[in-house]
């Protein structure tokens, strides 16, 4: 928690200005085409239900936020047992990237990034995410999915969500 505190911090501070990183160098370009390969390469695991390489991508103590309200998933246990069962029978989730961008702290170890992705049978969504560069590369410590409302959708989408709410609370009772 302490970690995940501190790149949060950090990113802050590096998006209000205090700090500055280069975007246009070409060690940044050639990072960028490395971290790009690696969210690809999370995205078609998943796709492919490929358990194990799609939970390499996390740190050990990765954090996997979903669209619900309680899905806020650490790595161990709870992530690794939804998706040991989810992929258990060979089928995963496909999102594909259709826009990236991604950003970086100043020593180069912490990138951050949003994309949105694209879901045949769901549409678009928001994904956003901290990768730390550890030993073998960049590993996921956070990553967080969004569904994407248009503006002019948000009102039956907000009745929707406030009966379902209630529905989930009174069930509880």
């Amino acid at each position: 928690m302490t970690r995940l505190i501190s790149i949060v911090f950090l990113m802050l501070t590096v998006c209000t200005g205090l700090a500055t990183g280069s975007e246009d160098s070409s060690s940044s370009t050639d990072e960028r085409a490395v971290i790009n390969g690696f969210m690809d390469g999370f995205h078609e695991a998943a796709a492919h239900a490929d358990k194990d390489r799609y939970l390499k991508n996390f740190t050990k103590d990765g954090v996997f936020l979903g669209t619900d309200d309680w899905e806020r998933w650490s790595l161990e246990p709870a992530f690794r047992a939804y998706v040991s069962k989810r992929f258990e029978g060979g089928t995963g989730w496909s999102y594909k990237a259709i826009e990236r961008h991604i950003a970086f702290s100043p020593d180069r170890k912490v990138a951050w990034f949003d994309e949105i992705t694209k879901s045949e049978k769901w549409g678009l969504f928001r994904g956003t995410g901290v990768l730390l560069k550890q030993k073998g590369g960049w590993k996921l410590a956070h990553y967080a999915m969004s569904v994407l409302v248009p503006n002019e959708a948000w009102l039956p989408v907000s009745d929707l969500t406030r009966a379902a709410v209630i529905r989930r609370q009174q069930k509880k009772k």
